[in-house]
């Protein structure tokens, strides 16, 4: 008893450990270009890292929002330097050059999510924080320029809202299913396959992206038009966080609640199941009212309508069926034809 506990408590504590580095990774801002010339190089360090404290808020807003929540609500100059030193609480150097009175410089900034939250709220702009079920990125084309656009994709997201890791493999094909898929998925750790198929031609690429589960596919949207292979990755990758955006953002206090039963065949797919549905940002209150070996009930609230509250689950690979008896939920795996 005494091991079985233990384990518990190691895994309760990666766990939140996890939580907290992905939540500092989501807060964190790099890259931020900087260059400053003052009257001493400790002068001109000092107004870049105020700019970039500044530069950083911005994009972190971009990162957390919707343009049209943002718009009439964050002007240009609505930053200023007190307060986004109020906002962020470390500045990191990623690189630098300094002499002559003059410093250049790429820098990161974290920044408190309290803070921000706060912020955000202040001025009734809806944000998410919390990420998108992690997927793998197939680049798929039916071209001799495979290779090239699968290297054009970095092997896994930083700081983004919808993370991924890159398939290396080039065997997938915009028609290729979920039984070809699983298995990156699998290994990956992850919930969901992501086709990302070139369109167009050198100076005007663009991306359409799929997802792919084993409850179906969903046509996700294309990017619109990108000179080169890495901008268009680059597009790709920051649809994705839109989309996720747009599907989890949460603009009503409406809660509509649900009693399910959670049907599965094992323990590990038993904790994948209720996993998904704990840490839905649109699901309020989750609770477990019973448990057997085949099944579950349990109860929560979920915000929004219902039909985008379930394709937000199949995206999370869980299939629900509501109907007036009541609601069903399994695993979009084992109810997957064979």
């Amino acid at each position: 008893m005494t091991r079985r506990i233990l384990v518990m408590f190691a895994v309760v504590f990666f766990m939140a450990g996890t939580a907290a580095a992905q939540l500092r990774d989501i807060y964190t801002i790099r890259e931020i270009e900087v260059e400053e010339t003052a009257g001493s190089v400790i002068q001109a360090q000092q107004e870049a890292f105020a700019s970039a404290r500044v530069k950083g808020a911005y994009r972190l807003f971009e990162r957390l929002t919707l343009p049209e929540d943002r718009s009439g609500k964050l002007s240009s100059g609505a930053v200023s330097g007190a307060l986004a030193n109020r906002l962020a609480v470390a500045v990191d150097v990623e690189e630098e050059e300094r002499g002559g009175g003059k410093y250049v410089g790429k820098l990161a900034v974290v920044y408190n999510p309290t803070n921000v939250r706060e912020f955000l709220d202040e001025r009734s702009i809806p944000y998410i924080d919390q990420l998108a079920p992690k997927s793998v990125v197939f680049p798929v084309r039916s071209s001799a320029n495979a290779v090239a656009w699968n290297s054009a994709w970095p092997n896994s997201s930083r700081g983004r809202l919808a993370p991924f890791e890159t398939s290396r493999g080039t065997s997938a094909t915009s028609s290729s299913a979920w039984q070809e898929l699983q298995g990156d998925v699998m290994a990956a750790n992850a919930r969901r396959a992501i086709k990302a198929e070139l369109l167009g031609d050198a100076g005007s690429y663009r991306v359409r992206l799929i997802s792919v589960t084993a409850a179906g596919e969903t046509d996700l949207g294309t990017t619109g038009s990108s000179a080169t292979l890495e901008a268009a990755a680059e597009n790709a990758a920051d649809l994705l966080d839109t989309v996720w955006k747009r599907s989890a953002i949460i603009r009503s206090g409406e809660r509509t609640p649900v009693e399910a039963t959670v049907l599965f065949t094992s323990l590990p797919e038993w904790n994948s199941l209720r996993s998904a549905l704990a840490r839905s940002p649109l699901v309020f209150g989750f609770e477990i009212v019973g448990l057997s070996r085949q099944g579950a009930v349990v109860r929560f609230a979920y915000a929004g309508e219902r039909e985008k509250f379930i394709s937000s689950l199949r995206e999370r690979g869980l299939m629900a069926d509501a109907d007036d008896l009541g609601w069903v939920m399994t695993s979009a795996v084992t109810r997957a034809p064979s």
